[in-house]
């Protein structure tokens, strides 16, 4: 898309949130036709993915909180951060300082608990691929816990954007990495501004869940809200294309 059009359809965005239904279309107006987000959405040269009650049917961290005997204090942070109540940055450090995970935590969680993956989505990541579109992982989650998930889906780990736990010489909790763009607010569209100037893409998508999906926009072109684990109703209002199953977009791929 030219620059100018680019322009206009982040303004309309900006200014005139509008749904219709759990497979939302909104137009995005041009001089000479309109545009939908159907039509952005397959012209993206990238695909960034929430992994989180996105790509993952669970939250990472809530499963590690469970597994660490943490869970209920954990997930209701996790709901301030998801629906924007809270900063990010300061969820994240509550909940690291409550679950406090040794290495070897994380290792047994992975072992018992693994990736519980959403419905439609290893079609979708393959059909993406198959176009020569590229893949991405942009999460508030943990590299240590995300990492063998891209494996999986076969993305690259260079495509991974996420946080780092670190670790005492015994493997005990020694705090995170507060300078991964993940791990506060508005890091997400941080991360996608390299990732759009590093592979030269005229245009990017972002598929989530949450609030921190939403904040993408700009530098995203397009922000696709995914309620297929948990609906958000700002997500529902906010993004530009709004889906209940992976599904649906892989079909809008063939049109």
């Amino acid at each position: 898309m030219h620059a100018h059009l680019l322009t206009k359809f982040a303004r309309s965005v900006a200014a005139t949130p509008q749904t219709r239904s759990l497979s939302v279309l909104k137009h995005f107006k041009s001089p000479t036709q309109p545009l939908t987000a159907s039509d952005i959405w397959r012209s993206v040269g990238g695909v960034c993915f929430d992994v989180d009650s996105t790509v993952c049917m669970d939250e990472g961290i809530d499963v590690l909180a469970e597994h660490c005997g943490a869970g209920q204090a954990v997930k209701e942070w996790t709901s301030k951060a998801m629906n924007g109540n809270v900063k990010f940055e300061d969820a994240l450090a509550a909940r690291l300082n409550i679950i406090q995970p040794s290495r070897q935590d994380i290792q047994d969680c992975l072992e018992q608990h693994p990736p519980m993956f959403t419905p439609g989505i290893r079609k979708l990541v393959a059909t993406l691929k198959n176009k020569k579109i590229d893949v991405f992982l942009v999460s508030g989650g943990f590299r240590v816990m995300i990492e063998p998930i891209a494996e999986e889906l076969d993305i690259p780990l260079s495509n991974v954007y996420a946080n780092t736990i670190f670790f005492d010489n015994d493997g005990n909790y020694n705090g995170f990495d507060d300078t991964e763009l993940t791990s506060r607010d508005g890091g997400k569209a941080q991360a996608i501004d390299i990732i759009k100037r590093i592979h030269g893409f005229e245009k990017i998508a972002m598929v989530g869940d949450g609030v921190t999906d939403l904040q993408a926009r700009p530098p995203a072109d397009l922000i696709v809200g995914f309620g297929g684990i948990v609906t958000r109703e700002i997500v529902k209002k906010e993004a530009d294309l709004f889906v209940t199953d992976f599904d649906h977009l892989t079909k809008l791929l063939h049109f």
